[in-house]
Parts: structure tokens; C-alpha cells; sequence
């Protein structure tokens, strides 16, 4: 974790730190959030080339239910709500984006947890080899969603639909999705 002298000769004072970790979280939340509300419905019950017993959909609730199992595992102790988890074979694209929110704020509750606990998280979790510092557990947390978005469009591609540039660009366009968050 970059220490205060380092923060403070980048500008950078501690509070300043924390809104823009949180606002790059928020708009990691909104890149999926708009990969799922564009993603085309006729692959939703397609199965993942290689892995037969999985399905888009599961992939997709999968990424809520990781959420969840942070939020269960290390949240707990800061006292933060465990969201619902999903049925993976059976949410609906408009049950899944309704609980993005209500993950997306429990995680918000943890980071903003784990600033409070001069910038660390008591992960505590045996097989975890995530450092426990803020910034490392939020980069773990995005690379895992953006790890299924790729193995989506992947997917996708293999199955033959490609998909849309606006699309795929979309998930690219950090800086638009970012302003979406502010609405």
C-alpha cells in the first residue's frame, strides 16, 4: 500500500485516496452491469465451449455470488449485510442487475470497511492469497469480474455470435461508464 509520504508528494491526501479507489470500484461495477444489459438474450442459456455443464447465465450469477462470499466471508465482521446470493441456473438478466446493486453496495461497505481500518481488511480466510490491504482486495475483485466478461466474449465468439462492437468497445469505454455512475 503506497504509504502517506508517497500519496502526499502525488497529491494525493488520504480522503482523496478513498474517493478514487471507490469511484474506480463503482465504475468496474457499472463496465458489468452494462456488459449484462447489452448482452444479447439468446445467450443466456448457452453452454461455455469446454465446459458443458456450464452456461452463460451461470457465469454471470457467478460474479454476484463471489461478491457475496467476500462480503459473507470478510464483511461480516464490520457488521455489513450479506446480500442474497443467485440461482445460477435460473436468474433472469433483471433479478441479476438488481442484485449487482445490492452487491456493489455491500462491497462499496467493505472497502469503505477496510479504509476506516487504516487502509486493511482482516481477510482471515485460509486459502485466500489476496495481500490484506484495500487497494490489493478491490484489484482482486475486478480482475475476477473482468476475467468473466473476457470468458464471455470469448464464448460468445466461439459459439458464433459475435458480439456487437458497441459491445465489446463498451466494456473499453471506462471514462463513459464512469460519468454513468454519477447520474
Amino acid at each position: 500500500m503506497m504509504d502517506r509520504i508517497a500519496s502526499q508528494r502525488l497529491g494525493m491526501n488520504s480522503d482523496n485516496h478513498r474517493d478514487n479507489l471507490l469511484a474506480a470500484w463503482r465504475t468496474n461495477n457499472r463496465v458489468t452491469e452494462f456488459f449484462f444489459e447489452e448482452l444479447p438474450g439468446e445467450l443466456w442459456n448457452m453452454k461455455i465451449p469446454g465446459a458443458p455443464r456450464r452456461t452463460i447465465r451461470m457465469v454471470a450469477g457467478h460474479i454476484h455470488n463471489a461478491r457475496c462470499m467476500w462480503i459473507k466471508m470478510v464483511g461480516k465482521q464490520y457488521g455489513i449485510k450479506i446480500p442474497k446470493s443467485v440461482d445460477r441456473r435460473r436468474v433472469s438478466r433483471a433479478q441479476l442487475l438488481r442484485a449487482f446493486k445490492r452487491s456493489n453496495d455491500g462491497i462499496i461497505r467493505l472497502l469503505n470497511a477496510g479504509f476506516d481500518q487504516d487502509g486493511r481488511l482482516n481477510i482471515g480466510v485460509t486459502w485466500s492469497n489476496i495481500p490484506s490491504d484495500v487497494v490489493h482486495f478491490m484489484a482482486y475483485l475486478m480482475a475476477h469480474e473482468a476475467h468473466h466478461r473476457g470468458q464471455i466474449v470469448l464464448a460468445a465468439r466461439a459459439l458464433g455470435h459475435r458480439l456487437p462492437p458497441g459491445i465489446t468497445a463498451g466494456l473499453w469505454q471506462w471514462k463513459k461508464r464512469s460519468r454513468e455512475t454519477m447520474k
